[in-house]
């Protein structure tokens, strides 16, 4: 997915993860202020720009993009929790679960052998689908792998996939760079003794 940082260059983020692209579109607390999932049509494209494929017709009510923002929050803290080896909260992990327990999104196989999805398909369903997501990457192989960007003022969450398992920043031409930058400065600015 491409974000685009707070002085406007447009970066690619790879968070591993259907549920953890969820996070890009705000959080609790003072994470509210990158909120931007404010009516229906909102989910909607965000969900046509996920790693859902393509040609979903989704009918959202208010009511589920207030539940979608809902379980966002409670999946943001618990992602938090588990990349700083802090215990699940209850409170979070019954939100998600509760999520996970309604039907996802149905998927079919069209004439010519790709995959569609079946239409009728609601913000519940897609919010379980989200919700099932994350219970597969936390009860799964990568559940330790789950990381927070290294850089001092990004909070960007995401799956480390890589193979040796050393990921670092959320991605490489955004933070990655910066703090490379900043290194060899002070590096450079170091009188040799």
């Amino acid at each position: 997915m491409t974000l685009v940082s707070h002085g406007g260059k447009a970066f690619r983020f790879d968070p591993g993860a259907l549920c953890l692209e969820l996070l890009t579109t705000g959080g609790p607390g003072e994470f509210a202020r990158y909120e931007v999932l404010h009516e229906p049509s909102d989910l909607a494209r965000w969900a046509d720009r996920s790693r859902l494929s393509p040609g979903l017709e989704l009918s959202i009510t208010q009511q589920e993009l207030e539940r979608t923002r809902s379980v966002r929050d409670a999946l943001f803290l618990l992602t938090a929790d588990r990349a700083h080896g802090r215990p699940p909260n209850p409170r979070d992990l019954a939100v998600v679960n509760a999520a996970a327990a309604e039907p996802p999104l149905a998927a079919r196989i069209e004439p010519d052998g790709t995959r569609a999805w079946a239409p009728g398909a609601t913000g519940t369903q897609l919010l379980s689908t989200v919700a099932r997501d994350a219970v597969d990457l936390f009860t799964g192989p990568h559940a330790d792998r789950i990381r927070e960007c290294g850089s001092h003022n990004c909070y960007l969450l995401f799956v480390d996939t890589s193979r040796p398992g050393r990921r670092r920043w959320c991605a490489m031409e955004h933070c990655g760079n910066l703090n490379k930058v900043r290194a060899h400065r002070a590096r450079s600015s170091t009188p040799d003794a």
